[in-house]
């Protein structure tokens, strides 16, 4: 049951108020409260996600304060230089536009140190500045689908350098010769917030090559139980996440419905927090190389025995050879598995979670095995989910709302006056149409879990667990954190209704 608390320390882009900003991260890291799940600084503000079943929010709130009033010695910065290949494809038209030549924009761009304000968007890409006035221009009328990885760009005040090929509405002015972030290094973010750079002019040489993902699943587990024979849609291990890595701009990730995970963990004895596989849309077909159980829990998919149709929510008990796989059920969009222990897997900042925009682990594959952390004993299997299963109910389904950091009173109307339709939905977030939602940009500031994120064009996106850790947009709600295992399960075409939660509390 997470939660977020925004501390605010001014309104603008300041050096200074962002230097107050990560000295307050810094000493909340240091001394970490239980129950406190992340601290994540932006240009402004910092913002603590909690579980609230763990720790309440005047807790947090008297611990933030209390870190706020320590007196501690100023932290030394760090300098970073980095190279730059400065032949990027609108050095040309920035020329043109700020009236200079392209040797000065790059004496320009090169001549200065900038300030780390944060990190996020997409994993380790920095948000630095101040860019000279003299070079400030506004975002590209109409962002790039793609722009390349290591790509050093500016927009208005600010620059950064893009860690991994996405898309972008800056100015590209070249390419950065080293990663500023790299899964495979032992210290894979070059960059931290609090940072000061200096972008250094190179003669042009190759670009760092593009990154694989990290492998988590290991060749040979130590009980091998199912071998995939041919993947579903997307496969993904998921445990409960990476703490605490928000300042890096890593999504906390974790399965969409951590009910349903919990419930087929819980079906054959092991902990909330054992790895599980997601399943989306479609579930794999497995062989069992062993004798031993796994629990199934979720919508969308039955899961089969050797072609006999078993129970949604029940412990799958297999012999060596037998063949388990999923039929597609007309409601609901994931399902999860789970093996004795946990599924076995390598972890990353200590989470086995599957994280691909990060380059984090990747999907199932043919020939993929799955192994269990404790032996595959039958005897772990009880008869079906220990809890009461929550039907989805008829549409439009009820989600419940607390008010968000932006929240107005108009917002809120429109968006509980009439039911919303389902245009897309994946692990990143969950796109609505329907009536034109009031909202507007704000300053990039941190994205709670099932927050409410109001797009230019006014449709709502409901953020989930692998959004960006950053954003710009007004959040003027978000999902009540009980509703929020349900909002995973939404399919395309399907309509939901909000309602204001009658235990409301600021989110």
């Amino acid at each position: 049951m997470l939660r977020g608390l925004y501390l605010n320390f001014g309104s603008s882009i300041d050096v200074d108020v962002n230097r107050a900003v990560q000295a307050l991260t810094a000493r909340l890291l240091e001394r970490p409260l239980a129950g406190v799940t992340d601290v994540v600084p932006s240009y402004t503000n910092v913002y603590l996600e909690y579980d609230e079943t763990r720790v309440r929010r005047e807790r947090v709130r008297r611990w933030a304060e209390a870190s706020s009033s320590d007196a501690a010695a100023a932290r030394p910065r760090r300098y970073v230089e980095i190279p730059v290949d400065y032949h990027g494809p609108d050095l040309a038209e920035i020329a043109t536009r700020t009236g200079m030549r392209e040797q000065d924009v790059i004496a320009r761009h090169a001549g200065r140190a900038y300030h780390v304000f944060a990190l996020g968007f997409t994993p380790g890409f920095p948000y630095m500045g101040l860019v000279e006035p003299a070079l400030r221009l506004p975002r590209r009328a109409t962002p790039r689908a793609r722009v390349s990885a290591h790509a050093v760009a500016m927009a208005n005040e600010q620059t950064g350098v893009y860690p991994s090929a996405s898309p972008g509405g800056w100015h590209l002015l070249g390419t950065a010769l080293v990663p500023v972030y790299d899964p495979h290094r032992p210290e894979p973010f070059l960059l931290r917030p609090g940072d000061e750079v200096r972008f250094v002019s190179v003669p042009p040489g190759p670009a760092p090559p593009e990154r694989e993902p990290l492998s988590l699943l290991p060749r040979a587990p130590q009980r091998p139980c199912l071998e995939v024979v041919e993947p579903g849609f997307c496969d993904l291990v998921v445990d409960r996440g990476r703490l605490l890595m928000g300042r890096f701009g890593l999504a906390r990730g974790g399965p969409v419905d951590a009910w349903s995970a919990a419930q087929a963990n819980a079906l054959i004895g092991n902990t909330a927090r054992a790895a599980t596989v997601e399943f989306t849309l479609r579930g794999p077909t497995l062989v069992a190389r062993s004798a031993g159980v796994a629990g199934f829990a979720g919508w969308g998919m039955q899961p089969l025995r050797n072609g006999e149709p078993l129970d949604c929510f029940s412990a799958v008990v297999f012999a060596p050879g037998d063949v388990i796989g999923f039929r597609p059920l007309p409601f609901g969009a994931r399902g999860y598995l789970a093996l004795p222990g946990g599924v076995e897997s390598d972890r990353f900042a200590h989470s086995a979670t599957v994280d691909l925009r990060a380059g984090i682990g990747r999907p199932l594959a043919p020939d993929d095995v799955l192994g269990a952390n404790a032996p595959c004993d039958t005897a772990r299997a009880v008869p079906r989910a220990s809890a009461a299963i929550v039907a989805l109910g008829p549409e439009p389904f009820p989600l419940r709302i607390v008010r968000g950091p932006q929240a107005t009173t108009e917002a809120l109307a429109v968006l509980c006056e009439r039911p919303f339709v389902v245009r897309a939905a994946d692990r990143m977030g969950v796109r609505l149409a329907g009536a034109a939602v009031p909202g507007g940009e704000v300053l990039s500031e941190a994205t709670g879990l099932g927050a409410i994120q109001i797009t230019p064009d006014g449709d709502p996106i409901v953020l989930l667990h692998d959004r960006g850790t950053l954003g710009g947009y007004a959040k003027p709600a978000v999902i009540d954190p009980r509703d929020l295992a349900r909002v995973g399960q939404l399919l395309p075409g399907q309509r939901v209704g909000f309602h204001l939660a009658r235990r409301e509390e600021p989110a």
